[in-house]
């Protein structure tokens, strides 16, 4: 198993799909959250939410990629960009 930085950022004017989709999203969370680091949104300079950010234990890059298109959020066409990144923790030991 490998660590995966799940970045997404929201198309404009999309908090109302957003909001609408929310519930489905943390149900999928919910359903890896032995494999979950951290999850949550990105915020704008207002305290609005623009993106998510999730540091992920995945088999692999492809497994990764999958978690992400199988996010309510992307299967409902919120976000504008989704990159996925392998990362490793360096803090806390």
């Amino acid at each position: 198993m490998a660590l995966f930085a799940i970045h997404c950022i929201d198309k404009p004017a999309s908090g109302d799909l957003r909001t609408a989709t929310r519930p489905a999203h943390l149900e999928h969370l919910d359903r890896a959250r032995d494999r979950i680091l951290v999850a949550g949104p990105l915020l704008d300079e207002e305290g609005k939410p623009i993106g998510s950010l999730l540091i992920i234990d995945c088999e692999d890059r492809k497994a990764a990629i999958q978690y992400a298109a199988d996010d309510p959020y992307a299967l409902a066409g919120l976000f504008a960009s989704v990159a996925v990144t392998a990362w490793r923790q360096v803090l806390p030991k």
